[in-house]
């Protein structure tokens, strides 16, 4: 008896999971090819941060609103993990209709035994060629095409992530510094101000970012900076 409970022991009966792990030869290739296999997917598996900043909005996001922090001086305000998440959901909210799409067209039917793993793995690649291609400059992507000795091809499904996903990269680098100039205008008016008040004053000595940074979160809170940002964030993913 324990605590008023009966406990029994000696059920072996009961099924014990348990977990293999061996490293020799074998005589079956199916045995090899599941191997290999799994080898890929823990290999995806460890790209997938990657993956995830390189393929999809979260470089442009986390890019703006850390020009938001900075042009705010607030420091660690907020804090990196509140940004990522931030950054992180975003992604999720600006990806769902793509996520979707590859969850239809490649997850379920995969699942399903419907469609074999290559087939499974080109109709998830589809709806991402399909995303970067809407945001992706022009400029950027003959860089990488003229670079690589290839042609430009006549559709989507032709181009190759080794040209696509950089041209989709810094095209986005470039979009994000583009709005997080446009954030930085207004805190760097309110900068100039405040150091023309203090030089007028003669209190030359005292730093222009400690009375500044007070007037720059008044500001930013008046305005409802974070609507503003996201709202932005937002209508750039329009297409």
């Amino acid at each position: 008896m324990l605590g008023g409970c009966s406990v029994q022991s000696g059920d072996s009966d009961a099924p014990i999971p348990g977990v293999d792990i061996t490293i020799g030869t074998s005589d079956e290739p199916q045995d090899v090819a599941v191997t290999v296999q799994l080898l890929l997917l823990l290999t995806v598996l460890s790209l997938a941060p990657a993956i995830l900043v390189l393929m999809t909005s979260f470089t442009r996001i986390v890019v703006v609103l850390s020009f938001v922090r900075h042009a705010m001086a607030t420091q660690q305000m907020p804090p990196n993990q509140v940004l990522i998440g931030l950054a992180l959901f975003l992604t999720f909210f600006v990806m769902a209709p793509t996520f979707g799409e590859i969850n239809d067209n490649a997850v379920q039917p995969y699942l399903a035994g419907e469609i074999d793993q290559e087939e499974a793995i080109n109709e998830a690649v589809l709806p991402m060629k399909q995303f970067m291609a809407q945001h992706i400059r022009e400029k950027d992507l003959e860089l990488f095409l003229r670079y690589s000795g290839t042609e430009r091809p006549e559709n989507i499904e032709d181009l190759s992530l080794t040209v696509l996903v950089p041209s989709f990269a810094i095209s986005e680098l470039k979009t994000a510094f583009q709005i997080g100039f446009m954030i930085f205008v207004p805190f760097l008016v309110i900068d100039m101000i405040v150091a023309s008040v203090l030089m007028a004053m003669g209190m030359m000595m005292l730093p222009p970012v400690m009375i500044s940074l007070p007037f720059k979160i008044l500001l930013f809170v008046l305005v409802d900076g974070w609507y503003l940002v996201v709202e932005s964030l937002l209508m750039s993913f329009e297409s």
